[in-house]
């Protein structure tokens, strides 16, 4: 799913931009327990605690006609990371919910 894979190249080329661009406007990050809204508040987080990190696509879990589940690993800069899954939501080409949970 393209918006997906926007989401993972940004973060491999630390492209904040490029992330941030992944989502409509009125997207939103739920990341373990908080939730991210809008633009601006995605820019801070993923510049604050994104950009940097290093993301791998271990496993595509679920295919959905409005976007996909990924297994990946996830490591903050300065990390080993861990298991993740990665759970977008697609509207309109554009990511509206992505659901970031320890696997």
């Amino acid at each position: 799913m393209p918006a997906a894979h926007a989401y993972v190249d940004a973060v491999g080329r630390r492209d904040l931009d490029g992330l941030v661009n992944a989502f409509h406007a009125d997207g939103r990050i739920v990341d373990v327990s908080r939730t991210i809204a809008g633009h601006d508040a995605i820019r801070t987080w993923a510049r604050n605690e994104v950009i940097g990190g290093s993301l791998r696509v271990l496993e595509v879990v679920e295919r959905r006609a409005d976007g996909q589940k990924l297994l990946v690993h996830w490591a903050p800069a300065g990390s080993d990371g861990w298991r993740a899954h990665y759970d977008f939501t697609v509207r309109d080409g554009r990511i509206s919910v992505a659901n970031l949970q320890y696997a």
